[in-house]
């Protein structure tokens, strides 16, 4: 049985969303932008609040001056000529404009990330020529290791959405696998996260398929990025993550601990060890984490109408450890659980009830709408 989220049906995915706020407040992040208004009230458009569905209600949740609990809230603003509007909205703009699909020309590839996209899968397809057990069930492990570890727990649910805080050293374990999932730093894999949320299949969503299927799954990462790219981001989008120096560390040195693993793994490990530990469990990590972009907005089934086109897709959850359950996390984002109902299996679900019993996560926001049961 569905549930319906209370969401204004007048957002389409033509419409542009601007409206500013105060670098020290939050900004959008799930469902739409969301915005803080600044101390120039007389440039802020006014806002219409539609709050989430879910039905045990608990209380605000600050994190680093940050209201993550707004994050989920969806602000629709009112119209207002670009000439009036802020520097801040104007950089919102911008922002989405970055990730606009009419970018994708020669002149704007960053051949750094395709030439290595493109190495690493023919790294993988080599790998089946330097066939090794051993080198099989190292990336095996690791593909677990960075993909639900890193990515899924890590990345997404504890760094973009605050549904969980995990403890020292779990926290830079997790990062660690994370960066050397290959996916990127964690400033900007939570930032980019944030503005599809905020964007969802519609302008400025970084990678919906209903511009097209393969931009969303592959040919929106090709795209260069500029430094100013990269510091709106940071500025807009993860003010409260930007504070942290692990997360600044993690994001400085992103290529070197990359370069670092794949150097090792040949030292130490040889050819096999190389192609099938770091090529092939990237690249089939890579694609797991793809077809949650591109696949769950395509196919399945849907437990709540959202406003966007998020699907469940069984075989994507056992891909990317639970994170098919898409629809769900979109009604539903800040909870720490992807499956709602009870054959919905959720292997990233059971590290963090282990990691909470254990004391290395806490704050876990593990509550089922009552609809979901």
């Amino acid at each position: 049985m569905s549930t319906t989220i209370e969401k204004p049906d007048t957002l389409k995915k033509s419409d542009t969303v601007e409206n500013p706020e105060s670098v020290e407040e939050l900004n959008t992040v799930e469902n739409n932008v969301i915005e803080q208004p600044n101390a120039d009230q007389s440039e802020v458009p006014p806002l219409t609040v539609v709050p989430s569905d879910l039905e045990e209600s608990v209380d605000s949740d600050l994190v680093e001056e940050v209201d993550v609990d707004a994050l989920h809230e969806r602000y629709i603003p009112e119209a207002k000529p670009k000439a009036q509007l802020s520097q801040a909205a104007l950089e919102r703009q911008e922002i989405l404009d970055f990730f606009s699909p009419d970018r994708l020309a020669w002149k704007n590839v960053d051949w750094i990330v395709a030439t290595w996209m493109i190495a690493m899968h023919i790294g993988a397809v080599a790998a089946f020529f330097f066939f090794s057990w051993q080198a099989v069930a190292v990336a095996v492990l690791l593909h677990w290791l960075t993909c639900s570890i890193g990515i899924c727990m890590t990345y997404h649910r504890s760094l973009s959405h605050r549904s969980l805080n995990l403890k020292w050293p779990t926290k830079v374990i997790g990062t660690f696998f994370g960066v050397i999932a290959g996916e990127g730093g964690p400033l900007r894999w939570t930032a980019t996260h944030r503005v599809h949320h905020g964007q969802s299949d519609q302008e400025g969503d970084p990678h919906s398929p209903l511009d097209d299927a393969w931009w969303s799954h592959l040919w929106w990462m090709m795209l260069k990025h500029p430094k100013r790219k990269d510091d709106l981001l940071f500025k807009h989008y993860v003010p409260d993550l930007a504070k942290d120096k692990t997360l600044v560390f993690f994001e400085k040195t992103f290529p070197l601990w990359l370069w670092g693993t794949g150097i090792a793994f040949l030292v130490f490990g040889g050819w096999e060890m190389l192609l099938w530990a770091f090529c092939f469990r990237t690249v089939v990590a890579y694609h797991s984490t793809w077809l949650v972009n591109s696949a769950t907005h395509l196919w399945g089934y849907r437990n709540y109408e959202t406003t966007d086109e998020s699907r469940n897709l069984w075989w994507v959850a056992i891909a990317a450890y639970g994170e098919g359950w898409h629809n769900n996390h979109h009604a539903h984002p800040r909870l720490a659980r992807a499956g709602h109902k009870k054959w919905e299996l959720d292997p990233t679900w059971w590290t963090i009830s282990f990691l909470r019993l254990i004391g290395q996560a806490t704050d876990v926001d593990d509550r089922i709408p009552e609809a979901s049961k």
